[in-house]
């Protein structure tokens, strides 16, 4: 079964204790399509500039994305710099450059456009609408949002929330919308502006779903060296959505599996910068994970 994301593809410069990496490939649309492809096959939504690199290009389509939607328009691709804490857990923005990205209209081709299973990246909530508005009968929608966008455009995050699924969001992002310290709270909260489900995301404290007939803990996988956190939380969507259109099965077992599987994906990610783990991870490596998170948390 085939799954859209809508979202960005950038180049990041990306700087912690651990190491450094100058215009290395980044964006959420691109660390969710990577994950994803896993489990089904991804339609990708996003705009880069001119001087986004052929085997770049290569790259995707030797794995498998449907690149139909990738816009090339004149001037540059979306840019991104980063500094990280020792513990990963902080990071600073150097700088942020939109170039093509500011003013990106996602251009659904019309096979895109009768998607059943639907993820709305970290994009302007204004952008996740007109994309709402343009798919034919989805059986399942999902979507992401930043500080930026609550803080900013916050009444056209509610409309996106009433017309999608399943919220995904970090703990921070799910207190500053909800106004609850404590994840319940907020998590009740959430679910009140529209969505049936909502997963909020903990890190290296794993996730949690929240959904009106049950709650579903995850540890996240625990790791002795993790490197970069840069696209994880994007990692994690696309595990989750690409197991879910996988199956196609919208039960408490995918949904529960799904979130193992969001986890074990970000587990791989953090392992290395940028997205040079994802580029060389095999399904055999995600199995393995799973037979060890199994055996981690069986009890």
């Amino acid at each position: 079964m085939s799954l859209l994301v809508v979202g960005s593809v950038a180049y990041d410069s990306i700087e912690s204790p651990y190491g450094k990496k100058d215009e290395v490939l980044g964006g959420s649309a691109l660390y969710f399509s990577l994950a994803a492809n896993y489990f089904s096959k991804v339609k990708l939504v996003a705009v880069v500039g001119e001087d986004f690199k052929k085997k770049d290009i290569n790259f995707l389509e030797n794995k498998g994305i449907n690149i139909k939607g990738l816009e090339i328009a004149k001037g540059k691709t979306f840019r991104w710099k980063g500094k990280y804490s020792a513990d990963l857990n902080h990071r600073e923005t150097i700088y942020t450059h939109l170039n093509v990205f500011e003013t990106f209209q996602p251009k659904l081709p019309a096979s895109y456009k009768r998607s059943k299973y639907v993820f709305l990246a970290n994009i302007d909530p204004d952008l996740q609408l007109e994309v709402l508005n343009q798919i034919e009968n989805p059986i399942l929608t999902a979507c992401d949002t930043m500080n930026l966008w609550i803080d900013n455009k916050r009444k056209s995050l509610l409309k996106v929330l009433k017309k999608i699924q399943i919220f995904i969001v970090n703990d921070s992002e799910a207190r500053d919308l909800s106004g609850h310290s404590n994840l319940i709270k907020a998590a009740e909260n959430l679910l009140k502006m529209g969505p049936k489900m909502v997963i909020i995301k903990k890190g290296e404290h794993g996730a949690m779903i929240f959904a009106k007939n049950f709650k579903f803990s995850s540890a996240a996988y625990p790791l002795e060296e993790p490197l970069d956190t840069t696209g994880s939380g994007d990692v994690f969507a696309g595990g989750f959505m690409g197991y879910v259109a996988k199956t196609k099965k919208l039960n408490q077992a995918s949904f529960k599996k799904a979130v193992i599987y969001g986890n074990i994906l970000a587990s791989y990610n953090v392992e290395a910068f940028s997205i040079e783990k994802l580029r060389k991870l095999k399904k055999s490596d995600i199995d393995k994970r799973y037979k060890e998170f199994k055996e981690l948390t069986s009890f």
